[in-house]
């Protein structure tokens, strides 16, 4: 990014968290904003409506992503998770979805493998204030089952207070192939909230991108229903991308509503749009800070 730039997207940014009244009437807009195509026929079948942690929150028909219905455990193509692409429909950077439920771990590991995962993004914790938010869908230690996919727990790192790193070995019982899977997983988020600060999620994005760089499969993320935290990680980070690849202009009401044309609900208050707009203004400020002492 050059300086340039760097400061016209930092005023811009600046400018909307000062006007409230600016921040208010795009929040207002984006709330009145509907996706089309929003058919979501597959979700509503009796069979799937089990597989749906939220029956308000269900996957688009026309992202949603498509199982192997003859590896799959009960004979189904459906799981509670859509594509989010950015620039080429062909290569989604996200898959969103919801956290897995007992009944749904080894379709979360059937599509980790199927989609070529090799990055999962949680930002729920499993419970919060005494409600289940996420099913542990791995091990504590050793290897478990889930149909055709044993999952391996390689390791466990505590980072910070705030987040933690585990490593899988996932093998495909079918044809014997294996391959690392790494959870980033971040603790310090409430439901419907932000966390305290940016610079967690921000240092927390570092890692996740670290790990991820050169490849070309999507980042599963979820949080509980797979659009609050998950809407507001993925667009902090879409942008961000974007801003890395050069772009001149930032939309972020824009941009956010290119992600809700692919799973409804993304980004659910206006605390966390404006949590998104406060992560992008300090990385920017991180950004010039390093341009100008170079």
């Amino acid at each position: 990014m050059d300086i340039s730039t760097g400061h016209i997207i930092l005023s811009y940014m600046e400018d909307h968290l000062k006007k409230k009244d600016r921040l208010e009437r795009e929040w207002e807009a984006l709330c009145a904003y509907e996706a089309d195509p929003c058919a979501t026929h597959a979700a509503g079948l009796p069979q799937n409506a089990k597989k749906n942690r939220y029956t308000d929150v269900l996957p688009y028909d026309h992202s949603r992503v498509i199982l192997n219905d003859l590896a799959n455990v009960s004979g189904s193509d459906y799981i509670n998770a859509n594509t989010i692409t950015d620039h080429d429909p062909r290569n989604p950077a996200y898959i969103a979805t919801q956290g897995p439920l007992p009944q749904t771990a080894a379709d979360f590991w059937q599509m980790v493998w199927e989609q070529g995962s090799v990055i999962i993004v949680m930002l729920t914790r499993l419970m919060e204030n005494g409600v289940a938010m996420c099913h542990r869908y791995w091990p504590e230690e050793g290897s478990e089952l889930y149909h055709n996919y044993e999952v391996h727990l390689v390791s466990e790192h505590i980072w910070c207070d705030d987040y933690l790193v585990r490593s899988f070995y996932l093998k495909n019982l079918k044809t014997s192939e294996t391959r690392t899977v790494t959870q980033f997983h971040f603790l310090s988020w409430p439901e419907n909230g932000v966390p305290p600060n940016a610079k967690a999620i921000l240092e927390f994005r570092r890692k996740v991108n670290k790990s991820y760089r050169g490849r070309s499969c999507p980042i599963v993320t979820h949080c509980s229903d797979g659009t609050g935290r998950t809407g507001t990680y993925s667009l902090i980070d879409m942008v961000l991308n974007r801003m890395s690849k050069g772009a001149k202009e930032i939309d972020i009401a824009a941009t956010l509503e290119h992600i809700r044309d692919q799973r409804m609900g993304m980004v659910k208050t206006k605390a966390q749009f404006e949590y998104v707009l406060t992560a992008v203004a300090e990385e920017v400020q991180a950004i010039l800070k390093a341009l100008a002492q170079n």
